[in-house]
């Protein structure tokens, strides 16, 4: 449901990648979203599904 805290499974966390890059990814709560230090994406997180698709991501760097 929408506005209810995000609920990820930490041992997914654990292994989800970016798919562009392959470098780890963070849990950013606030902007329901997990972020990937090497390319500088973010990938929503929608009723608690990461959506791990390149063109669904937002760049962080404006190029987006």
């Amino acid at each position: 449901d929408y506005g209810s805290p995000m609920n990820l499974d930490p041992g997914l966390l654990e292994i989800l990648v970016c798919p562009q890059c392959r470098s780890g990814l963070f849990l950013d709560v606030d902007a329901e979203e997990l972020v990937c230090n090497g390319c500088q994406l973010a990938y929503p997180v929608r009723r608690n599904i990461p959506v791990m698709l390149v063109d669904e991501a937002r760049s962080l760097n404006g190029n987006n």
